[in-house]
């Protein structure tokens, strides 16, 4: 099994490849280009079977690739051995490394994440950057009743990067009554891609997470978007996994509760959850686009007097 002697080693060499990296990352029509212009799907597809091999050399390299790239920091990781890249991925975390603000006014985020758009609903419009609108009945589907609630609402855009921590939790104590399934692209989700593809999220393989939370039971729907590399989706509740490769009904009642901070389950790769609450809540104190977030801390507040 892979230890962390094997990923830490050539700190200084790792740090001048990284800077480099992100140099040529920054330039935009570049990083577009490899993220985006190459075969997604096919590309996605072979990514889900490659990061499962379990043998030794093939996971100590992959994951020393993937750090010399991304941003893996397994400090606070439960296990440091692991059997695949995948195995890595989904990691869990040490006991108390994530605390869940226990004020009932306060929905956390679900997840550790970067906040990209965020705040008001205008009508049934959601802006993915500065002037690439969509609309809710785009995201959700035809049906008003899952869209309907969130009319004039408060929306937040959480963005996974490849080396956080992939598993979710619950925003709230919360009932799951209903997930709906849409099949689609795999494109990236960074900034770079948010300003050039329009309609990006509601293009995209995604699913709807309808939930009720708290005593008075209001609904907060979690959208979690997938991304190239990244198109599956393991609900706990769910028996099936959500992906490209899912073939059954896309309308599927459940009846799931979660205390506030329970998992709910985890991205097979990193991608996106936008969450969408009623008008009444608020974005929680000092937090803007760019602002960083860990499973668990305020995300919003719910209405005075709920």
């Amino acid at each position: 099994m892979a230890s962390t002697r094997f990923l830490t080693t050539g700190f200084d060499t790792r740090m001048n490849f990284q800077h480099w990296r992100d140099r040529i990352l920054q330039q935009e029509d570049l990083n577009f280009l490899l993220t985006n212009r190459v075969p997604r799907i096919a590309l996605t597809r072979f990514m889900g079977w490659f990061s499962q091999i379990r043998q030794p050399l093939v996971r100590d390299v992959s994951l020393w690739i993937w750090q010399l790239f991304g941003d893996l920091d397994l400090r606070d990781a439960r296990k440091t051995r692991f059997d695949s890249m995948h195995d890595c991925f989904i990691r869990e975390l040490q006991p108390g490394a994530r605390p869940v603000d226990a004020d009932p006014q306060v929905l956390c985020s679900p997840c550790d994440a970067i906040l990209g758009a965020c705040g008001p609903v205008q009508g049934l419009t959601v802006f993915q950057a500065k002037g690439f609108p969509y609309t809710l009945p785009e995201l959700f589907g035809d049906d008003p009743q899952a869209f309907a609630p969130y009319r004039d609402g408060v929306f937040a855009t959480l963005r996974l990067t490849s080396g956080m921590y992939h598993r979710f939790h619950a925003p709230h104590d919360c009932q799951v009554h209903h997930v709906t399934h849409h099949s689609g692209d795999t494109w990236n989700v960074n900034p770079i891609a948010l300003k050039r593809v329009q309609k990006l999220f509601c293009r995209n393989e995604r699913a709807v997470v309808h939930t009720r939370v708290g005593a008075a039971g209001h609904p907060v729907a979690l959208v979690p978007v997938a991304a190239i590399l990244v198109a599956s989706l393991r609900l706990h509740w769910l028996s099936p996994l959500l992906g490209l490769d899912y073939r059954g009904p896309d309308e599927l009642p459940c009846d799931a509760h979660f205390a506030k901070g329970q998992e709910m389950g985890w991205f097979q790769h990193g991608s996106t959850i936008i969450v969408f609450t009623p008008r009444g809540f608020t974005l929680a104190d000092g937090l803007a686009p760019g602002s960083r977030l860990r499973m668990g801390q305020a995300l919003m507040r719910l209405p005075a007097g709920a």
